[in-house]
């Protein structure tokens, strides 16, 4: 008797080819998204180093010409850096889905998955991470660092306002420590000797008082500070009689540390107010520091909409680069066309602001910018997504 081997199936199991087919997809979007992380890092990097030095230039002639050191210079800088990193967030993420999907599409590799049947609206599921990611970040840098760097850098710059000496101490040059204080000094010597100090104060309306010495000492007392001028003279103008009376004197006592005054009595900037005050104490930020109801409605819905607009510029670089086809000459028109959408939308940011701050009923217009990014992003989608139309073949000439 014969006996045939037993035949082996070689059935496969229904969901495995749905199995490798989710692989093959979540590999390509783990890939290419962390190909969009690596680039938006680096475009963030180079921006934020751009506009840091920018700054830093004049932070530093500013604050090291007043007599400060190098350590206050480095915080100040360091507590700019959220504000620095906030503007160009977007801008970082918008290159690099351009850059990213550009050199995918360089590379076949779009051409590729196109061929295997994905979907531009598959192909598009990183770049929507990246762009969630990125408003993630934004959320975390408008609604809690940035204000809490603000707030802690009115608090420095007051501190440092409060530095009479520091900012008094610069010889040979025209100083303006207060609004409507003008002083001088022509030299200081080793021991601290100020060397024909001149001292003009304008802040009242109505008298205009100016006061040069031969000689002026420096003297702190606890938290007050004086200028002793010794030898001099007092001009004293009435500027409405125009009658000016002289007095010499062997030695004054002038108070400097009352020019400090007005920086501690400065409402806060409306970027370091927290949102949770901003959404609940509205009538109190409006009787402390003076900002109107719309002002508030406006900032608190900027912070929100910055978040979102981020995915808004990630989906509009990815989406508009998906309109053409493989080219030997790139795709800068799809380029371009992306850089006009994104100039369009930021311009359009500006725009709707100005109806909120008269209005706060109005918030929802601060959205708008966001809303027309991501319906544009979505038309692209939709038109990348349409199969080409082949053209017509000529007819066949007969001979």
């Amino acid at each position: 008797m014969q006996f045939s081997p037993p035949i082996k199936s070689s059935k496969v199991p229904e969901n495995n080819n749905g199995k490798i087919w989710g692989d093959r997809v979540s590999r390509y979007d783990r890939y290419v998204l962390s190909q969009y992380l690596l680039f938006f890092g680096f475009f963030a990097l180079i921006l934020v180093a751009v506009f840091w030095v920018n700054r830093a230039v004049v932070l530093f002639d500013r604050l090291i010409g007043n007599g400060q050191s190098a350590l206050v210079f480095l915080e100040f800088t360091a507590l700019a850096l959220p504000n620095l990193i906030r503007m160009v967030l977007p801008i970082a993420a918008f290159g690099a889905a351009v850059w990213v999907t550009n050199r995918l599409n360089s590379e076949s590799e779009l051409t590729v998955l196109r061929a295997t049947g994905t979907s531009p609206w598959q192909m598009a599921r990183p770049a929507l991470a990246f762009g969630v990611i990125t408003a993630l970040m934004m959320s975390a840098l408008t609604h809690y660092l940035l204000p809490a760097s603000i707030s802690q850098l009115e608090v420095r710059e007051s501190e440092v306002s409060r530095n009479i000496t520091a900012k008094l101490l610069s010889e040979g040059d025209f100083l303006h420590p207060a609004e409507g204080v003008t002083f001088y000094i022509r030299q200081i010597d080793l021991d601290g000797t100020l060397n024909d100090v001149f001292l003009s104060d304008r802040r009242d309306p109505e008298i205009t008082v100016t006061y040069t010495g031969a000689r002026a000492f420096l003297v702190r007392e606890g938290d007050s500070a004086h200028l002793i001028m010794v030898e001099g003279m007092a001009q004293r103008l009435d500027n409405k009689t125009q009658r000016l009376s002289t007095t010499f004197f062997s030695d004054f006592s002038y108070d400097i540390s009352a020019l400090a005054r007005e920086a501690n009595n400065r409402a806060r900037n409306i970027r370091a107010i927290p949102s949770l005050e901003l959404m609940t104490r509205t009538e109190a930020v409006t009787n402390s520091d003076g900002y109107s109801a719309g002002a508030q409605a406006e900032e608190l819905h900027l912070r929100f909409a910055r978040a979102l607009v981020c995915v808004a510029v990630a989906l509009i670089g990815f989406s508009s680069l998906m309109l053409g086809t493989f080219s030997r000459f790139g795709v800068w028109r799809q380029a371009f066309l992306a850089f006009v959408v994104l100039i369009f939308v930021e311009g359009l940011r500006g725009v709707v602001s100005e109806p909120v701050l008269k209005d706060p009923g109005l918030w929802p217009l601060i959205y708008l910018p966001t809303l027309l990014g991501l319906s544009v992003a979505l038309i692209f989608l939709t038109l990348a997504a349409r199969p080409k139309r082949s053209r017509a073949l000529p007819p066949e000439v007969s001979a």
